[in-house]
Parts: C-alpha cells; structure tokens; sequence
C-alpha cells in the first residue's frame, strides 16, 4: 500500500453488510458522487440501495476486487471471519488496498483477522467502529472511533469524513474497537437507567414527556435523555430504530472485557444483566429502546 497517497473521491469503494446502518452509510457514500459495489448475506436487501446507485455483486470477494476501499459493517465476530477469510472471501480476491471496518467486533477478533488478512492478500485494516444511529449516518454525523498505523488513518480522512463529523483516532490497530465497548458501556447502562428513570417518573405521578426539556442543559442531560427517553416514554418502538440483540451482544463484550481487566463494577453488571434477561425473553428483534418494557409489570 503507498504510504503516501491519499484516498479522496471518486475512489471506487466497496461496502459489505447493508443492515439498519449499512443502508444509510451506502446512501451516503453514493450521494456523495462515490461508486459503490456491495453485497450483502440477505440479498433482499439490495432494493434498499440499487435505486440510489450502488452495484451488486455476489460475493465479498468480487466487491474487494471491484474495489479501491472496502468498508464492512456486520454483526460481530463470526460475521466478521466469514467475511475477510471465509471461502468468497477477501482472503480469495485481490484488488482493495485498504479495509475499514464499521462494525463492533472485539479487538482479539479484529487483530486475529487483520493479521491473517493483511498475511494473504497486503490488505490494511483500519477499526473504525461507530456511534450516533442511522439518521446521523445518512446525514454524515457518525462519530468513528478510529484503530490503526497514523499514516493510513491519514489517507483514509477525506473517506471518513464523508460519513462522520467526530472522527478520532485512538491508537494502533484495535484501539477502536476498544474505545466502542467503552461507549456500549456507556449506552446500555443509560438503556437501563432511562427505563428505571421512567418507571419511577410514572410511579411519582410526574409527566415523562416534560423531563427531556425540564432537565435540558443541566447536570443529568445527556443525548440519551433527549432522544431515547422520548422514545421509550411514547413506546415508539416500530419500526426498531436498533435491535436489541445488537446492543446485548455488544453488552457481552462489555462483560469479557471488564473481567479480563479483573474489574469488579457492580452497576455495569447489573445493568448488563438486566438487558440480558430483556432481550433473552424473546425480544431479539425489538427496538434496543424497548427494554423499559421490562418495568411495566
């Protein structure tokens, strides 16, 4: 890979993995005057994308020979493998220079699989997990939380950028994927304190609707109060804006992680289980906001 060159539009790129963020950060790409190729597992989900632009191929490994820059976003580390080293794999083409991964994966699955990627093929890995939600990736808002060598972050910037207006990088290859189970953290512990904060708003006899703005600007506001607790106080929940299988998987990470640190931190692990028991009865596939749900017995 040239070391010095920078990928800047209109770099062909490829994008593997058009789920509730894979759609809006292909739309992106493509309003943005870039090619894209893509595939994806459910090949239904094509339609999403095929009048904006994008081109299907059958397997990951014709979008990398089709591509400059593959970008992947999948559900987790199994996802992850088959992609990059399975039999249609990357590990099969030959073709991009550089891989930037969207997902959420863990970084003991992110350096095995880049090792052995880069091993085979000279492809370089960019972690580049991410936070804000679909609406802030169809607007270019993403936040990316960026693992990789200083130069190649360098190159790919006018890329990322077109996606995301916080981009930071953390550190060598894996940092990324290491600073987002900080921010899964963050989020499912908030998932739970906004259903117990609402539980007990109701319980009070005090107007949940009113809190978002009552509390706006103070020491308790926070994002997650002024978009997700609108949401669970109206139980708008259909369509899933997320799923919450996807915030329990990356809630596992969290608990591994926290324990490979032989950290005891109770709060995190009651929080973790407590969306455990949620999404684990049968909730897989409703919105990762519905586990106030969990409160109204």
């Amino acid at each position: 890979m040239n070391t010095t060159s920078r990928f800047v539009p209109p770099t062909r790129i490829g994008f593997v993995g058009l789920g509730i963020m894979g759609v809006p950060l292909v739309q992106r790409f493509l309003k943005k005057g870039l090619s894209v190729t893509v595939w994806n597992l459910e090949p239904e989900r094509f339609a999403l994308v095929q009048d904006a632009g994008a081109v299907w191929v059958d397997s990951p490994a014709e979008v990398c020979t089709a591509s400059e820059v593959v970008f992947v976003c999948v559900l987790g580390d199994d996802a992850l493998a088959s992609v990059c080293l399975g039999e249609h794999g990357f590990v099969q083409a030959k073709g991009a220079s550089l891989l930037v991964d969207f997902s959420t994966s863990s970084p003991a699955a992110t350096l095995r699989v880049a090792a052995q990627l880069q091993e085979a093929t000279g492809l370089v890995w960019l972690d580049a997990p991410m936070s804000g939600g679909p609406q802030a990736a169809r607007e270019g808002k993403l936040t990316l939380l960026v693992g990789g060598d200083s130069k190649v972050y360098e190159q790919a910037k006018p890329l990322l950028s077109l996606v995301s207006s916080n981009l930071t990088r953390m550190g060598g290859l894996g940092s990324g994927q290491k600073t987002k189970i900080l921010n899964q953290l963050l989020v499912g512990v908030n998932y739970v304190l906004m259903a117990e904060l609402l539980t007990t708003a109701k319980a009070a006899g005090i107007d949940p609707h009113q809190l978002p703005e009552c509390l706006k600007g103070g020491m308790a506001d926070s994002t997650i109060l002024q978009r997700i607790f609108p949401q669970m106080a109206s139980g708008d929940f259909n369509p899933p804006k997320s799923y919450a299988r996807q915030l329990n998987k990356d809630l596992k990470s969290v608990k591994v992680f926290v324990e490979n640190l032989k950290l005891e931190l109770p709060v995190v692990a009651t929080a973790i289980q407590q969306y455990r028991n949620y999404t684990e009865a049968g909730n897989e596939m409703e919105d990762g906001a519905s586990v106030s749900r969990l409160y109204e017995e």
